[in-house]
């Protein structure tokens, strides 16, 4: 399903955000990333969490899921989205969130 568009950030390309199906609950950031890739894809960024929550909301269950960015400052935390009000936070990698893999579509 098709989520809109990302612009590049730090010399990254722009690119299109493409929602996969299906939806994994009970995973901890590892295993979601795992799962992820399994379903060709990737956990969704930060960014792309927030076009996610603006675009495609009711695609989502109103809990949170993991993004693929870990926590810069804390090692062993990881970043998640909040889909009942769309709120992120960091919470330790080993607690269990809900996962959705996306992919990323660049056109030259």
């Amino acid at each position: 399903q098709y989520a809109g568009f990302i612009l590049g950030k730090d010399g990254e390309p722009d690119h299109h955000l493409i929602l996969l199906p299906g939806d994994e609950a009970e995973l901890n950031w590892d295993d979601a990333k795992q799962w992820a890739k399994e379903q060709g894809g990737e956990l969704p960024t930060r960014r792309e969490q927030s076009l996610l929550y603006a675009n495609l909301k009711d695609e989502f269950q109103g809990t949170w899921y993991w993004s693929g960015e870990a926590r810069e400052r804390e090692s062993g935390w990881a970043w998640c989205q909040g889909f009942g009000y769309g709120g992120q936070s960091g919470i330790s990698r080993d607690d269990e969130l809900r996962a959705r893999a996306v992919r990323r579509l660049i056109l030259l």
